[in-house]
Formats: C-alpha cells, structure tokens, sequence
C-alpha cells in the first residue's frame, strides 16, 4: 500500500476531530440538530485552517444514511464515499480553473435535478473569490433562491474578494489562526499515535513555523520526519527550517545590554556557519523582547512554555524597559528593511549595531574600535578632571518703546569669570556603624540601588523581623512568580551594598495583610490623582468657562504635576 501523507491520514471525518474552531463547530452542529439550514454558506481563513474539511463533515452530516445531525455515522456507503472523494452528489469545484463564466453557467445547468443518492445535492467551491465578475453574476439568482435539495458551502482565503451581493446571500464564518499550544499538543498526540521517536522542543519549532495552520503544521511534520529517518528532533528541525536555538538568541541580546560589539559580531559569525534564516533569527529576537516587555509591565501574563522564564527575567533585569522599546521598534523597521539589504547578514548585523548605537546608555562619545562599551582608564581621568562649564542666561530685556534707548550701543564688557560647576558623586550609604530600620522597609526599598523585576520583588514585599544577621520579608502571594533565583540574587546584594556587610536574606510568600511599598506608592499616586482633579475642577477660571459656556472637564484628562 503506497504511503500517504499525514495532512490525508488524519484528516478529521467528525466536528469533534477538528482542531480549534469551536466557534464554527457549534454554530453549524446546533444548525443540524435543530434543523435550521441556510442554503448557503460561506468559510473564510487562511491556508491550512479547516475550511474544506469543515465543509466536508458539513455535507456527509446532511447526507448520512441515518438522518441529518451533527455527528454523522461515519459507517454508511455514503459517508465513505464522501471520505475517499467519490460521493456523486458532493460537487467540488475549484473557482481558480473555472474563472470563465461559460463554465459556471455549465455547472448550475444541473443544479435544478434531484440528487442521485443523497438527501442533498452539495456544491462545494473552492477559493470563491477568484470567480470573474460575471461568474459572479451567473451565481447571484440561483445562489438567492436555490431548491430545496441545493446547499452551496463556498470556501475562501480572501474574502474581500468576494462580492458584498454574493455575502448577503450565504452565512459566513470566519476561522481564525490555530494557536501555538493547540497545533504543538495534535502533533505530539499524532506522533504517539504514529508510535514514533520526538523531542518536544522539535514540536514547538514545527508549530512556529506552521504560522498557525494545521495543515502547513503537517506537511513540515512530514518533512521533519523524512529529514530525520523516523525521528523528529529539535536539532534536525533546526537544520531544517534553519531556525536557530533559543539560546543563541538570549546570547545576543544580552550582548547587546551589555553594549559589547565584539561580542555581537561574533555570534553573528557563529550564526552564519549554520546558515540560518536571518529574517527568522530577527523574528525570534523580536518575540524575545516581546516577552521581556511583558515580564517588566505584567510579569503574571508570561509563560514558561518554551522554558525560559528564568533567562527571560535575568534580561529583564539588565535592560530597562525603554531599551527594549527602542530595540523592538528598531527590528521591526529592520524586518521591513531587511529585503533591501545587499544580503541578509549584513542587513541583519546592521539591524544589531543600530541598536547599539541608538542606545541610551551609548550615546555619549563613540566608543572605541574593540571596546565593550565600558571606559578605558584614560577616558575616567578625562571625564574627571574636565569641568564642565556653567552657562548663565541672559536676562531678557525690558520692552521700550522710547527710541532714545536704543541711540547708543552698549560698549561690551568683559565676560565673568566662569566658576565650574561642582557635581557631586553620589556613593552607597555606610550603614555598618549604625542600626538600620528595616521595618520601614518602603524607605529602605527607596534607596536600594534596583531595577527591572527585582525592584519590583522589593516593591511588594513586607518587613517580617530582623535579628542583626537574617533579614525575613514576606512576599504577596500574587507576585511570587517574581520569586526567582537571579532576582532574590540581585535584591540580597543591593541590600549588602546597602548595610555594609554581608547579611542572610529570607524571602516567604504568604498573605499579606500590611502595605506593601508598591501599594504605599500606588495610594500616593492616587492621593495626587484626586488633588490634581479637586484642584482642576475648583479652580476658578475652570467654573468661569462652565457657567459661561456649558464647558466640561473631559474625564481622564487631568493629570499632576510632576514634582
């Protein structure tokens, strides 16, 4: 028996088989059972999603031996025939081979005969859209007012295509994009049912590169499996869609926190020995600061399934969020930019050293051929020993109209001599001679030299005792998700910087009942909020402009000054 391929292997013959789209299945399952059949309907998606298939279940439940329902037998003479594709009264037509309006007026000849041995005579069209106008007019009448034993399912990825007369006349629903999760749990299912060897990693990258269709998902399973003899692994899907570990990008983009060139030209070099898709490698660098975005704003929406929500927070901590909103925005405009590059690593190394120089952090002086972006001794002795020069406004001058004032010039004077301006230098507290307060920990938090989510750990914690030695805090239960090994790391040292020695810290999550520094500073803000509006909404110029013309604060526009 010749092979056949998973994408026709698997097919599902039931709406229960079918993989997502439960929107759909219900509304047409409920449409069955019910018996309230509309003569027309119209399946939108893109590639790979279900439509045909959809379509298929749809004309075997009204065709099946036992009665029209939502699960059809599967047993009977005609819902196999409709599975091996030879059903008589099933009509699969393909618009983009029958564009002319001849051939459509040829197929819809038959359309007023009775079925030959099903309930209903089901027309199936698809990628509707490609019809001529007027194929399009040739359906319109017998699509409006079919007989009652014609049903039409029309099928198409472009629905914007189609005209607005042909839509008014069919139910449409629309399939949406398989997600990530659903398409890598079918493919381990199928692969166990398939009895053969897989690494799971293998199965997210083939889900990724799917773009949300099954049946692309399939066809590259397919592909994996041949590639690797029988055994689906993460590095020969790697070699295969010339992705790239993951890890390689986490190396990258902590390269570019730490503004070392060297070191990003040279995973650059290591990169292309691989040969890889530089367009996917920027697309995964994307989808990293993506999700780096996500642990800084709302550290709860971020998931571990690709594993690495530890290496994820430890860059969270080393980039601030402004960084990594410039460096996103910078790899989107690169990804437009990327075709037009001489050849794809150079385009992409140009992506990279954009970042690098764009940077905050790096906009000072350019740094020097082979430097990591930290200042060489003679730089600091500089940097030191230049004062910087203090500038003086002028005052500006009176306005006079008298003519007189302006006869005579002013002879020039001799400039003042400029006195440089001191600066101090902040340094970490001395605390190892005094007793430190840790139960108000708020103004402990304040002075703690943090950033990125182990702020944010410190933020929510509350004091619980200290003994001279060990240091206990309680963490909100909602927020220990933030309770990782690099982030306490970070915190513990910035509070030794801070006492002067070394100390145990101890860190349990628990419910708490007192205020935690992050809710402290969130009442502030809205104690400042409501004084701001309170202030707004009395003063008098503001009840001057309500009273005279109807006017009205517009909620939400009020905001405090910055102090």
């Amino acid at each position: 028996m010749s092979y056949q391929v998973l994408a026709r292997k698997w097919r599902p013959r039931i709406f229960s088989e079918l993989v997502g789209q439960a929107h759909v299945v219900r509304a047409l399952g409920n449409a069955l059972d019910n018996n309230r059949l509309h003569h027309a309907y119209l399946f939108t998606g893109t590639r790979g999603v279900g439509k045909t298939t959809l379509a298929r279940i749809f004309a075997k439940s009204l065709n099946c031996e036992h009665g029209v329902g939502s699960t059809p037998c599967g047993q009977c003479s005609i819902c196999r025939e409709i599975d091996e594709g030879r059903f008589v009264d099933l009509l699969e037509v393909d618009a983009a081979s029958r564009t002319k309006v001849d051939q459509t007026r040829e197929l819809l000849e038959n359309v007023p005969y009775a079925p030959v041995r099903g309930r209903y005579k089901v027309y199936l069209i698809d990628e509707v859209h490609m019809f001529s106008d007027s194929s399009f007019n040739a359906l319109l009448k017998t699509l409006e007012e079919p007989p009652p034993h014609v049903k039409f399912l029309l099928a198409t990825t472009d629905p914007q295509k189609v005209p607005v007369t042909v839509l008014s006349r069919c139910l449409q629903f629309n399939l949406k994009r398989l997600p990530l999760d659903q398409i890598q749990a079918y493919l381990l299912e199928l692969l166990k049912r398939e009895g053969l060897q897989y690494e799971e990693r293998a199965m997210l990258l083939l889900a990724k590169g799917a773009d949300g269709s099954m049946r692309d998902a399939l066809s590259l399973l397919d592909q994996a499996i041949a590639f690797g003899a029988g055994k689906v692994l993460e590095a020969d899907v790697q070699a295969m869609l010339g992705s790239i570990a993951q890890d390689r990008v986490h190396d990258l983009l902590d390269a570019l926190a730490d503004l070392d060139a060297n070191r990003v030209i040279g995973l650059v070099s290591e990169l292309a020995e691989m040969a890889p898709d530089f367009a996917g490698v920027l697309q995964d660098l994307l989808s990293l600061l993506h999700r780096i975005a996500l642990v800084q704003a709302v550290p709860e929406a971020v998931d571990n399934s690709t594993g690495d929500q530890e290496q994820v927070a430890v860059l969270a901590d080393k980039l601030s969020p402004g960084d990594v909103q410039l460096f996103y925005q910078i790899g989107l405009i690169g990804q437009r930019d990327l075709p037009l590059a001489p050849d794809p690593r150079a385009g992409f190394e140009m992506v990279l050293l954009r970042m690098l120089a764009f940077r905050p952090q790096g906009s000072g002086e350019r740094p020097a051929a082979g430097s990591d972006g930290s200042q060489g001794p003679d730089k600091k002795k500089r940097s030191e020993t230049a004062a910087p020069v203090a500038v003086t406004p002028a005052a500006k001058p009176a306005m006079n109209t008298d003519r007189k004032a302006f006869a005579a010039p002013v002879a020039p004077q001799s400039a003042p001599e400029k006195t440089p301006l001191q600066v101090p230098v902040s340094a970490a507290p001395d605390n190892s001679g005094k007793p430190v307060e840790f139960r108000h920990w708020h103004q402990v938090v304040d002075q703690l030299s943090l950033g990125g989510i182990a702020k944010q750990l410190a933020n929510n914690c509350v004091y619980d005792y200290w003994d001279g030695v060990t240091l206990s805090l309680k963490l909100d239960q909602a927020h220990q998700h933030m309770l990782v090994g690099s982030t306490e790391q970070r915190l513990h040292a910035s509070l030794q910087a801070y006492l002067g020695r070394e100390l145990k810290l101890k860190i349990a999550p628990e419910t708490v009942q007192a205020a935690t520094p992050a809710k402290i500073q969130a009442q502030v803000v809205a104690d400042r909020q409501q004084a701001a509006e309170v202030a707004i909404l009395e003063d008098p110029m503001v009840l001057a402009l309500e009273a005279r013309f109807g006017a009205a604060v517009i909620p939400g526009s009020v905001r405090p000054v910055d102090e």
